[in-house]
């Protein structure tokens, strides 16, 4: 049995009110959803999606998120 990986994911929501899912640790891991729910199902479609893709090597580290104030 595989062992499970965790990826964080960053969630945001844009001008048309959809929600942004992006894994920062998978290079063009990214998707779409009006709700929640429904993007947190597509999220985890896409990180399979992204780790079948062997292409981009090895994950990303997240070393962390800033906020940046101009």
């Amino acid at each position: 049995m595989k062992s499970k990986r965790t990826f964080i994911v960053i969630i945001e929501r844009d001008e048309d009110g959809y929600y942004v899912a992006t894994v920062p640790a998978l290079r063009g891991c990214h998707t779409q959803a009006k709700s929640q729910d429904v993007l947190m199902k597509r999220v985890r479609e896409v990180i399979k999606l992204c780790l079948e893709d062997k292409a981009d090597g090895e994950p990303l580290e997240l070393i962390g998120i800033q906020q940046v104030a101009i």
